[in-house]
């Protein structure tokens, strides 16, 4: 939406883009850096039938004038890569795929300003102290900003509140994610700042609980704020670490024995001295050699999402998770997953109010069928 559409509006979200039988509008797009998120997100513009990719922005001078299907691995787009920032801002485009390895808001402030909607996977999944310059930005612009991705930003939030739907008098919640961390193509960040491979004192004074807490911890107060529970809700954090015991063999190189090979995060909302939302990872070099002897279960790699109320309600999430760990450096469905509802949200994000919009604020997003059986008239 314009910046005029925008203003136009006093309601969350516009009418329907198109009636029944009729084409949907279609809507610019730029994909915001090209890491692993920014590959897929590419590739799932491409088959969206109401997105346009427009423009590439890149970090690397390596990738500037390649073009962004090149780089996704798939077919040329004659969409060249750049590293300009003020033609990005200049250009007539609807929305931004905001996709660096970390937020800058005051970059995601300027493309706000400059009337581009804007998704992202890297943050504001629910409102936040601090984010008055990013609401100011958006008004200005007639644009919104939007967080969205896996998990955080879905399983971690939007899927428990959907679930909860299906049950009363809600006294618990919890999603939890269940990885083989070998199958991250990233080696950089899993040993540099996730830790794997370090001691267990450089992990546990790492930057990587502080990271994430940012996340998750939005995650939670959107739950809390959708289910109504009390929002003076502490939230605690906790984190355990594991270490080989052996060699253990994997694609970002070897954990020697001694060194960090399993870590645990968990995040709790906790009312009257007892946790009512409970969000958690476990990310494991494989299941063998650790200490402790973590395992992945029965079950193996998963999503878990808890409801207990009347009735209680459990549901465990397969296939966003990769086959093998060499798999996953190939082609991660996490990856995927957290780029497809990035690109999902966009006609939905172009047609809301402008601000930060959440889960709370937005219909029901949905995916879009295979280009091949897509609506033609």
């Amino acid at each position: 939406m314009t910046s005029e559409e925008h203003s136009a509006t006093g309601s969350a979200l516009d009418e329907p883009a198109a009636t029944a039988g009729a084409l949907p509008a279609r809507h610019r797009v730029v994909q915001w850096a090209t890491g692993g998120v920014g590959r897929a997100a590419i590739q799932a513009v491409r088959d969206h039938p109401e997105l346009d990719l427009v423009a590439c922005w890149v970090h690397s001078s390596d990738k500037v004038g390649v073009d962004a299907g090149v780089i996704a691995g798939i077919e040329a787009l004659g969409v060249p890569a750049t590293d300009d920032v003020e033609a990005i801002l200049a250009l007539d485009a609807d929305c931004v795929v905001y996709a660096p390895l970390l937020p800058d808001p005051a970059e995601v402030a300027r493309l706000l300003r400059s009337g581009k909607n804007v998704v992202t996977p890297v943050g504001w999944f629910h409102r936040s102290p601090g984010d008055e310059a990013l609401e100011e930005a958006a008004r200005e612009g007639g644009s919104t900003l939007h967080g969205t991705g896996i998990d955080p930003g879905g399983i971690s939030d939007v899927f428990p509140l959907m679930l909860s739907a299906m049950s009363s008098a809600t006294t618990f919640v919890r999603a939890e994610e269940f990885s083989d961390i070998r199958s991250y193509n990233a080696p950089d960040v899993v040993r540099q700042i996730m830790c794997f491979g370090g001691t267990p004192e450089a992990a546990m004074e790492g930057p990587m609980l502080g990271l994430l807490t940012g996340g998750f911890a939005q995650s939670i107060r959107l739950i809390l704020d959708g289910m109504g529970f009390d929002p003076s809700a502490e939230i605690r954090t906790s984190q355990q670490v594991a270490v080989a015991t052996e060699p253990i063999d994997s694609p970002a190189g070897v954990i020697e024995p001694g060194q960090v090979a399993g870590q645990r995060f968990c995040w709790e909302a906790v009312i009257d001295d007892q946790p009512v939302v409970r969000v958690a990872v476990n990310w494991l070099m494989g299941t063998e050699h650790l200490d402790p002897a973590w395992t992945l279960g029965a079950a193996g790699e998963r999503y878990e999402i808890e409801v207990q109320g009347d009735p209680d309600l459990f549901v465990t999430l397969k296939g966003m998770q990769p086959e093998t760990p060499e798999a996953g450096w190939e082609r991660n469905p996490g990856v995927v997953a957290t780029a497809n509802h990035c690109v999902n949200s966009i006609p939905y994000v172009v047609r809301a109010y402008p601000g930060i919009r959440t889960y709370l604020d937005l219909p029901v997003i949905a995916g879009r069928a295979h280009p091949r059986f897509a609506r033609r008239s």
